[in-house]
């Protein structure tokens, strides 16, 4: 779309919590419109995390949005031509896509683990980067690392 910007879409929270948050995150873990399935995995997900760091005071909820915190990069690298070259630049990102990209490297790397259940691979990782370690942090330091090795490039921002 050249002229008018897209409308954004109000997502409405989730039946439990009541946070936006959590449903935007179950939008982005649900195949084939199975909403119902994606938060039956979320939940069942938070039950498990809960009993994984039983003496932590902060509730399961917070555990989840602490750990996407921990995962969410700041900086990403963009590939911008200049004069035949393709220079990799880094940019910051915007709000919006940050908290997407995380939920999106949580679920992608918890898809990847070995486990039984998605709830299961999911607390997994929701552990994980709780705990600063895992794959989607690993991922977000990746970007990271390339953002400072190209930081040469930044003057070339647009």
């Amino acid at each position: 779309m050249r002229k008018a910007k897209p409308k954004k879409r109000i997502v409405l929270p989730d039946p439990v919590f009541g946070d936006v948050k959590v449903s935007k995150f179950v939008n982005h873990l649900m195949y084939d419109g199975k909403k119902n399935t994606s938060y039956t995995i979320f939940y069942s997900a938070l039950e498990t995390v809960k009993g994984k760091l039983p003496n932590e005071e902060l509730s399961a909820l917070e555990i989840w949005k602490k750990a996407l915190e921990n995962i969410t990069p700041q900086v990403e690298v963009k590939s911008r031509r200049v004069g035949g070259a393709t220079f990799q630049v880094p940019t910051e990102i915007r709000p919006d896509r940050k908290e997407s990209i995380s939920m999106k490297n949580m679920i992608l790397y918890a898809r990847k683990r070995g486990g039984k259940t998605m709830a299961g691979k999911l607390a997994a990782e929701i552990v994980d980067a709780f705990n600063e370690q895992g794959g989607a942090y690993k991922r977000k330091e990746d970007m990271h690392k390339m953002a400072e090795a190209n930081r040469a490039f930044a003057h070339f921002r647009f």
